[in-house]
């Protein structure tokens, strides 16, 4: 079970205008789509270091990117140095993986949460990493959505989890926390609803009797490093077909092959 940190608020405007109950609908504004076509994916190696994209789907005439609600897509973690590389924070690690193959900067501050905006193909996408601290990562998702009236079927959560082996991916349309508090957060503060995506990212169980707390917050070593690259890399893919085609057709390709099935082809 991960520890209980106390809570480093990160200040900003939009913050404390949330916090007054001050704010109001402001139209979302997005960049530009670029205009030249982006290429099917290949993979490279090392993962990662090639752009990783395909083309978007026809156009709907009726329905233009400027007026699809966004995905919001969130990674949890917990902010600092200290965290960076441990198993506890995979979900941030998986959002950046998002935001470099897609170009998007995420740097901006909203609502106590590092943060961009960009475009996945032709559909507007959101990008936010709470600077909570896990355990109360649901005060800062909670104001995003609320915010920018995210449907909750386009919330999607990205996170750890050590039910799971090691690097497998496991995309679900819905569920409980799972004893995990970044979880267990976010569904209080989502007022106990539990009807939104997530992508969970193994982590494998603690070795021995090693206790879970100290077993999150380990590094990888080499090995599981490169392996859990490729997991991201998988997991850019996954997010492109469930952003551009559709959940169903993500989760096939989220939840089937391993990466070493996949690195021993």
């Amino acid at each position: 079970m991960p520890p209980v940190i106390p809570t480093a608020a990160l200040s900003s405007s939009s913050a404390a205008a949330a916090a007054s109950g001050g704010l109001r609908l402001l139209p979302l504004s997005f960049p530009s789509l670029p205009r030249r076509r982006r290429r099917k994916p290949s993979m490279c190696s090392p993962p990662l270091r090639c752009s990783i994209s395909s083309s978007p789907p026809p156009s709907d005439a009726d329905e233009s990117s400027s007026s699809r609600k966004p995905w919001l897509l969130v990674g949890l973690g917990n902010p600092g140095k200290i965290y960076q590389g441990t198993r506890h924070n995979v979900g941030f690690e998986m959002l950046d993986a998002i935001a470099e193959a897609e170009g998007i900067s995420v740097s901006s501050i909203k609502f106590k949460a590092i943060f961009g905006k960009g475009y996945i193909g032709n559909s507007p996408i959101m990008l936010a990493k709470p600077q909570t601290f896990m355990n109360t990562s649901g005060e800062s998702v909670s104001s995003l959505v609320s915010y920018f009236n995210i449907p909750l079927n386009q919330l999607l959560l990205m996170y750890d989890d050590m039910d799971l082996p090691f690097a497998k991916l496991r995309l679900l349309p819905k569920g409980g926390h799972g004893g995990h508090n970044g979880m267990r957060s976010v569904i209080k503060q989502l007022k106990d609803s539990r009807d939104f995506p997530r992508l969970k990212i193994g982590i494998g169980r603690p070795p021995g009797k090693m206790d879970p707390v100290n077993f999150v917050l380990r590094p990888f070593n080499k090995k599981e490093r490169e392996e859990l690259d490729f997991t991201f890399h998988r997991g850019v893919e996954a997010i492109r077909i469930l952003v551009l085609e559709g959940f169903n057709k993500s989760a096939t390709f989220a939840n089937t092959a391993t990466p070493s099935e996949m690195l021993n082809r």
